[in-house]
């Protein structure tokens, strides 16, 4: 990545993004939604979507705009738009929580929010795969690597579960009745959740691991038969998931009853492309050149730790058939412990290698400079991260115990770490960890915090 030009926006979305996260933690704290209220609740909605629209979407496309051009080597297209996707998300996310306040009784507007979050939202993130897609579509005729083909795979799901979120928000505004007719809910609800959270956060989440762990790691990161088995199975697997319903009404012509058989493929292809890249995880960690293993690399364990037991949740629960009593703690494990653990772990390496760039990379080789981990403190950041998944291994046993006062002790302790993560990113933009004398050299100039420089 060295001389790679620096996305413009990609540090105001991961501050909005870490922004987003501590509300939505700071709510669970208050006992604000599930499980004080059910899983439904226009409460409970406002932290999932501050979540996973406002945390965990915001923190991918404020990647992808970075890394995609580093995985295809080619500059970023349509550039222009990536700010008004950006606010064109957050508007929409405003009037997506505010409809679900609305919906709670909280207050009365007037405005049809929802139907605005319905328009808004789809929008933010159509430009943002239009930025991303004509970014990929450049290399052709060449093949597209192996993490940004899950890149691409991820930013259908996310254009597929924006226009299921629509759909439903304009159900929820009673502005198409035509829908409240037929079980759209039903049908169509475990897809957003499915592809939203499997497909567009979990996949490429994957992809991005595909390119960091190399990179910083120093491991060899050419295409390998397992990496590709873990595309095309995870892919196969998520679009019987988009296609469950229809294809169980064909199945159904045929003699087979019920959406069991897609789901339950899908559910093993998606087993077979975990533990492939459980395989690559391994091989990756063994064949590393950097022999001392950096803190974001250590705590990226623990989200793969939580997605492996966030596997092996989901298949005791559909064993015993109380999937349905426990969906709340495996969403949790899913979006806490592996997604949101992966994402503060490679937060706390992008941040100061970005902010190293943008500071030191101007005098690269013409003035001493600090080294990248020495914008950071590991030793006094370890014991975060340890708390914060631990912190998120014990709310999922509450969950499960259904003890919402345990789970709201847990839910501070994570709260607290993450607080004390993102204050050592912004010591890091600060430069306030690096010596005196080398803080800035003749040519270098302190980066701004999160908004981008003045051209």
């Amino acid at each position: 990545m060295m001389g790679t030009a620096l996305s413009r926006w990609t540090m105001a979305y991961f501050a909005a993004a870490l922004l987003f996260l501590i509300g939505a933690q700071m709510l669970m704290v208050a006992g604000y939604g599930y499980p004080a209220v059910p899983a439904e609740a226009p409460e409970t909605l406002v932290v999932v979507h501050m979540m996973t629209i406002g945390w965990l979407s915001l923190l991918l496309c404020g990647a992808l705009f970075q890394f995609v051009p580093v995985l295809v080597a080619k500059p970023l297209r349509a550039e222009g738009l990536v700010l008004p996707a950006f606010l064109c998300l957050l508007a929409g996310l405003g009037c997506l929580l505010a409809g679900f306040l609305e919906l709670s009784g909280a207050f009365e507007s007037g405005i049809p929010l929802l139907v605005l979050a319905g328009l808004l939202l789809p929008a933010g993130f159509m430009l943002t795969a239009w930025v991303l897609f004509a970014t990929l579509w450049s290399v052709r005729p060449a093949q597209l690597p192996l993490p940004a083909r899950f890149a691409a795979t991820g930013i259908v799901c996310a254009l597929l579960t924006a226009v299921l979120g629509a759909l439903f928000a304009f159900l929820l505004s009673g502005r198409l009745p035509a829908l409240a007719q037929v079980d759209f809910r039903s049908q169509a609800l475990p897809v957003h959740m499915a592809v939203g959270l499997g497909g567009w956060l979990s996949f490429t989440a994957i992809g991005v691991s595909y390119r960091l762990l190399p990179m910083f790691m120093l491991a060899p990161d050419k295409e390998r038969a397992s990496g590709r088995t873990v595309w095309w199975s995870g892919a196969v697997a998520l679009l019987l998931i988009a296609l469950a319903v229809p294809l169980a009404s064909l199945l159904e012509e045929v003699g087979f009853a019920g959406p069991s058989l897609p789901v339950a493929l899908a559910v093993l292809l998606g087993l077979v492309s975990l533990v492939f890249y459980g395989v690559d995880l391994v091989f990756f960690y063994r064949n590393r050149k950097r022999r001392h293993i950096e803190l974001n690399s250590r705590s990226a364990i623990g989200a793969f730790v939580s997605l492996c037991l966030s596997a092996l949740l989901l298949l005791a629960l559909l064993a015993t058939g109380t999937l349905a009593d426990h969906v709340g703690a495996l969403v949790y494990l899913v979006g806490f412990g592996w997604v949101t653990g992966l994402g503060l772990s490679q937060l706390y390496k992008i941040v100061p290698f970005l902010t190293w760039l943008e500071c030191y990379g101007p005098v690269m080789g013409r003035k001493p400079t600090p080294r990248v981990q020495d914008l950071v403190v590991e030793g006094r950041d370890r014991v975060w991260f340890a708390l914060y998944f631990l912190a998120v291994l014990a709310g999922t046993g509450a969950l499960l115990a259904q003890a919402p006062g345990l789970f709201r002790v847990t839910a501070a302790a994570t709260l607290l770490a993450t607080l004390a993560i993102v204050a050592e990113l912004v010591l890091a933009r600060r430069l306030h960890n690096v010596a005196p004398a080398q803080r800035l050299p003749d040519g270098a100039a302190r980066p701004r915090l999160f908004l981008p420089a003045l051209r």
